[in-house]
């Protein structure tokens, strides 16, 4: 098991630390939790309390800590603590224990080009052309589609899925499920179909005509930037003529579903159950929360916030907050919800207006 000194954390983190710099450590835990070979991560004073629950010599503290009271033999102190878990787990994860090279059951295309250091798992299937860049991970049961370009460095973990024709950049992560390059959900009826009169009415289905509904294929494909990160069972689907594109940075969670022709912008964290309609431009820095929807053919500005649940049906302008459905600016729908908690005490007050009304207009 790889082990660092509290000195050589400290110094990939840019951290200061206190005591014992010699102390090795094997692990991170929480405090309670804590073995003498773990780092307990105690970055509140809620969470120093729990450290005489475990056995933890060492840990990352806030700010101004008492590490000595705290009983420790060494602690560490970053600027932003929780920005220094990602530098501390990243150095800590054991991996998924994929052995190196090529699996004899894998299927790997004689015309793939694969670079330089590449892991293929059991039962991988890398198809024609595909190019595949140096150090990347291709897990067991993935599949790389014809003609697909998967960058350097990027790791697709068991049973990932990449469609043909697909460009994906450097340093990739898809988990377990993820799906990228399944075609849209797009049909068409031969007449203009109840739905669409529905629409441009605002609910007025006009005569109803049933009618069977006809594929439109995806000529388009999926275009993923650098250092993207998508989770278990999402899917992104492919363009109808052009690329459905994801931009540099951006996060996806898991279920989270991005439709055909969606250009999504860069460093966007997208939550669990998120579901962007066809064709919609989402901005830079956008967060949605879980569950949020968003209807086809909007914008989404830079900067925008949609809390959880919300379903957002028009455009959003850059830097707003928005809450509800359908969507509004957040500080409106907690007014809103206030306004509504309060409704039944309202109606108890007008009910007992009107029986006072009605009672002196009975005496007079």
């Amino acid at each position: 098991m790889t082990s660092y000194t509290i000195a050589e954390i400290a110094a990939s983190l840019g951290a200061d630390a206190q005591g014992d710099l010699s102390l090795k450590i094997e692990g991170a835990a929480e405090p309670a939790l804590a073995s003498p070979t773990d780092l307990a991560l105690a970055m509140s004073p809620a969470y120093g309390e729990k450290l005489s629950d475990g056995a933890a010599r060492a840990a990352i503290l806030w700010q101004g800590a008492d590490w000595q009271a705290l009983g420790l033999a060494a602690a560490i102190f970053p600027r932003r603590p929780r920005y220094a878990m990602a530098g501390l787990t990243a150095a800590l994860d054991p991996g998924q224990g994929y052995p190196t090279g090529f699996h004899p059951s894998a299927v790997i295309d004689p015309t793939a080009q694969i670079g330089a250091d590449v892991t293929v798992g059991p039962l991988a299937v890398i198809g024609p052309r595909a190019r595949i860049g140096a150090g990347a991970v291709v897990g067991p049961l993935c599949h790389v589609g014809a003609d697909t370009t998967l960058g350097a460095g990027a790791l697709l973990r068991e049973n990932a899925s990449i469609g043909a024709r697909c460009t994906i950049g450097d340093r990739f992560i898809a988990q377990p499920g993820a799906r990228v390059g399944g075609d849209g959900f797009s049909y068409v009826t031969p007449e203009e179909s109840a739905v669409e009169r529905a629409r441009g009415s605002l609910g007025d289905q006009g005569e109803i005509n049933a009618q069977s509904y006809v594929r439109i294929h995806s000529l388009g494909a999926v275009t993923i930037g650098d250092d993207v990160e998508i989770g278990s069972n999402a899917a992104i689907d492919n363009g109808t003529i052009r690329d459905t594109v994801i931009g540099d940075r951006s996060k996806l969670d898991n279920l989270a579903h991005i439709a055909h022709n969606v250009e999504l912008g860069p460093d966007c964290l997208i939550c669990g159950q998120v579901g962007i309609a066809g064709s919609v431009k989402v901005g830079r820095n956008v967060v949605m929360g879980g569950q949020c929807g968003v209807s086809d053919n909007i914008t989404i500005g830079d900067n925008v916030i949609l809390g959880g649940g919300s379903g957002v049906l028009s455009n959003v302008p850059a830097g707003r907050v928005m809450l509800g459905y359908p969507a509004t600016k957040m500080d409106s729908q907690v007014e809103s919800y206030k306004a509504l908690r309060r409704l039944p005490r309202v109606l108890r007050d007008v009910a007992a207006l009107q029986k006072a009304v009605f009672k002196r207009d009975a005496n007079d």
